[in-house]
């Protein structure tokens, strides 16, 4: 499972796209982690990132999508995959890019970011949270500096976390604990730190040991030091690429107001970020699970509240996802236009036949009139006993990891969702490629 985005070298000809670009003018260094600023479109004809001048820009999409072709089950969907097996192999906006692309690179740094563009993705995250200096910063929850980066390897900054390290104490049964926010630490604090792959060591009696604990379907192999990044880092570097923005503004883990800053105006600023920038809103697709901010964002930002998108966590129960799905309309009707759950909540098995379905919510949204997106495909590890959290309602019927095909197929053809975040966005590329999305 652990295989190398280097390793696309091997597939060069049978899984690139050589696409045109302009002249570069970015200080690229000519692995894909520069700033160039030319233009692009949709189709990644934007320059990007290297050295030199007139280069191509090439779709690379490695071994994994057809490991995952080949472990299918036999039938029309498969044959139709592997026809695709020699491209071409193009950017796609249906592909987003969730964290970059965590998999096998450290979230939420330019070299995971470098490493989605690479694969195809067209549009790329940034999960926006804020430091105690009320910068934006580009991380998946406000308080995981613990378990993303190096922090409580810093001396300087490790006493400055709101919980600091404890070990585990296996005479009492403890598990190893530290919490550690960016509202702990200013924007240049946080800008000194090493990005790392997520996890932690919960039976840890040291800090060295807790912070190795990388989940068994990834790698540490890119691990060394991932540059992290401040959210207009972030636009400048996505902006260079030529590609699109999905922001999500991640729920405070602190007490709003903190230090004087509302949650109204931490929305406010991620929107202004891209107005500063220039960005049109119709490259932006900002996220939030708090209601209220995308309901701001539709009265008092209506250009990039026509893209905002309602991520959806009342579907991690039987009962919420019931009051989810009745309450579609009413959402639709004060303005929502996109909804977001977890893709598990889009499907289910038909009893009569056991094949994967659309789901009841899936169903009303469409009814609704409601674009759907979903998240996030390529985290659940093996799906050989049945999957995780984002398989629950299909576990019965997924034997193999090439059943994560099967699914997106559905989600795609009956379900009709128009984008879905991706932890290793080769593998939708793959899949977008093929079916022309």
């Amino acid at each position: 499972m652990r295989y190398l985005l280097a390793s696309g070298l091997l597939f060069s000809l049978a899984s690139a796209a050589a696409i045109p670009t302009n002249k570069e003018n970015g200080n690229g260094n000519g692995n894909g982690n520069g700033n160039g600023n030319g233009n692009g479109n949709a189709k990644g004809n934007g320059n990007g990132n290297g050295n030199g001048n007139n280069k191509t820009f090439n779709v690379e999409l490695g071994p994994r999508p057809y490991y995952l072709v080949n472990d299918m089950d036999e039938g029309p969907l498969k044959t139709k995959l592997q026809s695709c097996s020699e491209g071409p192999f193009e950017v796609s906006d249906f592909v987003f890019a969730h964290r970059g692309a965590p998999l096998q690179f450290p979230e939420h740094t330019s070299e995971s970011y470098s490493a989605a563009r690479r694969m195809g993705a067209g549009v790329i995250e940034c999960d926006v949270a804020f430091t105690k200096d009320k910068q934006l910063v580009c991380r998946h929850a406000q308080c995981d500096l613990h378990t993303t980066t190096d922090i409580l390897n810093r001396t300087d900054l490790a006493s400055k976390c709101t919980t600091p390290f404890t070990p585990a104490n296996n005479a009492n049964g403890t598990t190893a604990k530290a919490k550690c926010c960016t509202s702990d630490i200013t924007q240049a604090e946080f800008k000194s730190l090493c990005g790392k792959m997520d996890g932690s060591n919960p039976n840890a009696t040291t800090v060295e040991e807790y912070l190795d604990g990388t989940p068994y379907f990834r790698t540490d192999l890119y691990s060394t030091c991932g540059t992290v990044l401040t959210h207009n880092e972030y636009i400048d570097l996505v902006n260079g690429y030529g590609l699109k923005f999905t922001p999500e503004l991640k729920k405070p883990e602190v007490k709003m107001p903190f230090e004087g800053y509302t949650q109204e105006q931490y929305a406010q600023d991620m929107i202004d970020a891209y107005k500063k920038a220039g960005v049109d809103p119709s490259r932006v697709w900002a996220q939030s699970f708090v209601p209220d901010d995308i309901f701001s964002w539709i009265k008092n930002e209506p250009a990039f509240g026509r893209q905002a998108v309602y991520l959806d966590e009342r579907v991690d129960t039987l009962a919420g996802d019931a009051n989810a799905t009745a309450s579609l309309p009413a959402l639709a009707a004060r303005g929502v236009n996109i909804m977001a759950p977890a893709f598990f909540a889009l499907t289910k098995v038909d009893n009569a036949t056991g094949a994967v379905v659309p789901s009841e919510y899936a169903i009303a949204a469409k009814q609704a009139g409601l674009e759907l997106v979903t998240w996030s495909f390529e985290r659940s590890g093996w799906l050989n006993k049945g999957g995780d959290y984002y398989y629950q309602y299909v576990k019965d019927v997924i034997n193999n990891d090439g059943d994560m095909y099967t699914v997106l197929d559905v989600l795609v053809q009956q379900v009709g969702i128009t984008h879905i975040f991706t932890d290793w966005p080769a593998t939708v590329t793959y899949f977008a490629s093929c079916f022309g999305l």
